[in-house]
């Protein structure tokens, strides 16, 4: 007997047990009364009624991605192409998650091809390959403003990739491999034209720096030369106003003027003017030669 009832204890306490449910961080339990909601737990302890009571759904309120496959749109050129978007959603409202739409993962992904077509319909190709930004805040806006009566909020839309057409992608790089060229062209037309002016800025800075030299060689070659006749003109002066004060008589003077007519018969002139006083002095010295050279007395 005793036996008994310890095996229905053991069945009540794991019976009581089964129905302890601990709800996890960032999840959700939708519970069901006689089919009828009865509320949300969130995080922490809670019993559950046995029979009556069911978890009818476990909602996660974490931030989800869902990444969507690519869906054919045809731009207002009439051009089609391929576009997979990448939406990112967290729940807000786990009762309307769970019993406002059938299934909410199918729901958005109709809707974000439905809303993308609608779109990219209003935008020409160039446009759509331009204005990523634009698309994904009015892909935002709509599938958020829309899905609040799921109980979704729509934080993000992402378009991943778009693929034109084959020959549309041969065109587009065809089109950017001219760009490039033209870029090219002109880095190389730019780099040449910075070259010739440095190239002549140097000739022009070395010009200028030649003719400095050269004028201030010439400006150095006058001062010596002037400096030179100074010093010749001073050495004369004094050498005049040292005779001047020796008080030079008359033989003396003559002497001198005799020695300056040597210097001057010495250089390269034809015609030379001698004074009468230099010639009268010529004269006499050459008598006085004369005498001291002839060997015969005269009779």
């Amino acid at each position: 007997m005793i036996i008994v009832w310890i095996v229905l204890a053991i069945l009540i306490i794991a019976f009581i047990a089964s129905n302890i449910v601990i709800v996890p961080q960032a999840k959700a339990y939708i519970i069901e009364r006689l089919g009828a909601y009865q509320g949300t737990w969130g995080t922490g302890l809670h019993f559950k009624i046995p029979i009556f009571e069911r978890i009818a759904r476990k909602v996660t309120m974490k931030e989800q991605v869902v990444d969507f496959p690519p869906q054919p749109v045809i731009t207002k050129d009439n051009v089609t192409m391929q576009i997979d978007t990448v939406v990112y959603f967290q729940i807000t409202d786990p009762k309307l998650f769970t019993y406002g739409i059938e299934n909410p993962m199918s729901a958005i992904e109709n809707l974000t091809a439905t809303t993308l077509r609608n779109i990219i319909g209003d935008l020409e190709l160039d446009q759509t390959l331009t204005s990523r930004d634009i698309i994904n805040t009015k892909m935002r806006a709509i599938l958020d403003e829309a899905t609040d009566a799921w109980g979704i909020k729509v934080n993000r839309v992402e378009l991943k990739n778009i693929i034109p057409p084959a020959a549309i992608q041969e065109s587009m790089e065809k089109q950017m491999k001219a760009e490039r060229e033209r870029r090219e062209a002109i880095l190389v037309a730019e780099g040449k034209k910075q070259s010739a002016i440095l190239v002549a800025e140097g000739e022009k800075e070395s010009m200028v720096l030649r003719a400095d030299a050269t004028r201030l060689s010439k400006i150095k070659e006058a001062e010596g030369e002037a400096e030179a006749l100074l010093t010749v003109q001073k050495a004369l002066a004094d050498s005049l106003r040292l005779l001047n004060d020796a008080s030079p008589n008359d033989a003396v003077i003559r002497v001198k003027a005799l020695e300056a007519f040597a210097k001057a018969a010495d250089g390269k002139a034809t015609k030379i003017i001698i004074p009468s006083e230099i010639q009268s002095l010529a004269g006499l010295a050459t008598s006085f030669k004369e005498v001291l050279t002839d060997p015969k007395p005269a009779e």
